[in-house]
């Protein structure tokens, strides 16, 4: 179909065609490449593009979950104004009085135009309701030593929007509880700007705009952060073409939380899958009595510039006793010292971010491995103690004497097989449990330490068939063939040819 603006060209093919030409279509992200010239082909063939071009990661199997909302629901936004262009910038809001329970419906990021690039993820928290208004004042840098105090009270992720992603759209049945005494009376804006250019001078004004209602919904959403506790005890040596990290929501802290909460379970509807620049590929993989069930979601090809909610096909239930890990395979290669875990993009994470009915008492279940252990493995034998000092300190041996251990992890002298060797230790660490409830509180085995599962590492999907859909997690009544609709905006001309 062609008009004024826009030539849409609808194509078939089969997600897997066993053709090393083409590459297969799953759940991952894709890069589509495009390409068009604003004359129609003539008799000569088609022109040279020229600088008519471009790619765009996609999500090609992520079901659409877009509803179209009347002009008439309600919104709120949530903005700050940073006074600085790269940073974490931290900001309260009190969420408006309602006299009755709302349901947010629809969280829309709002990018200020010109800085797409700039604001690299954007986090709302739920804070302490024990406030007054006197805490709105200024906005922070977050993570700063003269970070306000009630700032630290704000643990509870409640959304999550990242680079790339789009608005989010709750299902039909469940919204997100604002009004009700257990609802968020104020809310922390946590937005990170990534400026590697070092501009100079940004003033931004980039939000969340959060659509309600009164017309209210069977359940309660809630939000558990899974994975890897943010922490420099998440070490990846440099020069690996791939490096697998592990973050536990262990079977002792869902056994725990449902238990006193829900013991029929949680029912995951959509996951953010999250890493920095190293990543590339996450899966959140989920285990019940040892046996692995299908993956809750998964990314092969991971795109630090795209990162978006994957609705899951079809809900998946979790139960007391399950567990989880959120797998990350990162690559070094280009890096001379340690990736360690942490805020900057240069820094890593590993995280999954589970949107879930009904909501309970739970909002992290993650893990972080043991650091002795792997200082052990560079040959530290002793720090000193206590500790008073961080990073802490190296006592013996001689080589590493006095160094922080962040400088002898750096200093030992990291090749292929050291890395790898390293890579088994640490998948077999005994971790340190995160298990958090809102509020700051803790549930009780926060704290304790467990042994990783036995499981098959790395993750092993089963072999592609040829002419069918994605086997990793087949849904029902899946067509053979998929069916895509290129858009082009061209408005200056009445005809294109695309092709990608």
């Amino acid at each position: 179909m062609e008009n004024s603006t826009h030539t849409i060209i609808e194509f078939t093919r089969e997600l897997h065609t066993c053709d090393i030409n083409d590459k297969s279509i799953t759940e991952s992200t894709v890069r589509v490449i495009w390409a068009y010239h604003h004359e129609d082909v003539g008799e000569a063939g088609p022109k040279y593009h020229d600088s008519n071009r471009g790619t765009k990661s996609l999500r090609l199997l992520n079901p659409e979950k877009t509803s179209v909302l009347s002009t008439a629901i309600p919104y709120f936004d949530l903005v700050p104004i940073p006074n600085k262009g790269t940073t974490y910038w931290c900001q309260m809001f009190k969420i408006p009085v309602f006299q009755e329970k709302h349901h947010v419906i629809k969280v829309e990021p709002v990018i200020q135009r010109g800085h797409e690039s700039l604001v690299h993820h954007i986090l709302l928290y739920q804070c302490s309701s024990s406030f007054n208004d006197s805490v709105l004042d200024y906005g922070h840098e977050c993570y700063h030593p003269n970070m306000p105090d009630a700032f630290l009270t704000c643990e509870t992720v409640i959304f999550a929007w990242a680079i790339g992603g789009e608005g989010f759209s709750y299902p039909p049945h469940v919204g997100l509880s604002l009004g009700t005494p257990l609802d968020p009376r104020y809310v922390l804006l946590e937005v990170h700007y990534d400026n590697p250019t070092y501009k100079e001078g940004l003033i931004d004004n980039s939000g969340l705009r959060l659509f309600h209602t009164t017309d209210i919904r069977k359940y309660d959403a809630g939000v558990i952060e899974a994975g890897l506790w943010v922490s420099l005890f998440h070490t990846i040596p440099p020069g690996m073409p791939e490096f697998r990290s592990e973050g536990h929501c262990t079977l002792e802290c869902l056994e725990e939380a449902l238990e006193a909460e829900k013991p029929s379970g949680i029912h995951v509807f959509a996951v953010l899958l999250h890493a920095h620049l190293a990543g590339r590929g996450i899966r959140l993989r989920h285990f019940r009595k040892g046996e692995e069930l299908r993956l809750l979601a998964y990314d092969d090809d991971f795109d630090f510039n795209f990162q978006e909610f994957q609705y899951l096909k079809e809900e998946q239930t979790i139960l007391p006793g399950d567990n989880l890990i959120t797998e990350c395979r990162y690559n070094t290669k280009d890096r001379a010292r340690m990736t360690w875990g942490g805020l900057s993009t240069r820094n890593e994470m590993c995280l999954s971010y589970l949107l879930y009915y009904p909501r309970i008492n739970l909002t992290r279940c993650a893990s972080i491995p043991d650091i002795m252990e792997q200082l052990q493995f560079i040959g530290v034998k002793e720090i000193y103690r206590p500790v008073t000092t961080w990073p802490f300190i190296i006592k013996s041996p001689k080589q590493y004497k006095n160094l922080s251990f962040m400088d002898a992890m750096n200093k030992f002298k990291w090749a292929k097989k050291e890395g790898l060797s390293f890579n088994k230790l640490v998948l077999s660490l005994p971790v340190n449990v995160r298990c958090s409830k809102t509020d700051n509180a803790e549930w009780s085995i926060q704290g304790m330490t467990a042994l990783p599962p036995h499981v098959e590492r790395p993750y092993k999907a089963e072999p592609l068939v040829c002419g069918t859909s994605s086997s990793s997690s087949p849904p029902k009544n899946h067509p053979l063939e998929l069916l895509v609709c290129f858009m082009v905006l061209c408005s200056l001309w009445h005809s294109t040819h695309l092709w990608s």
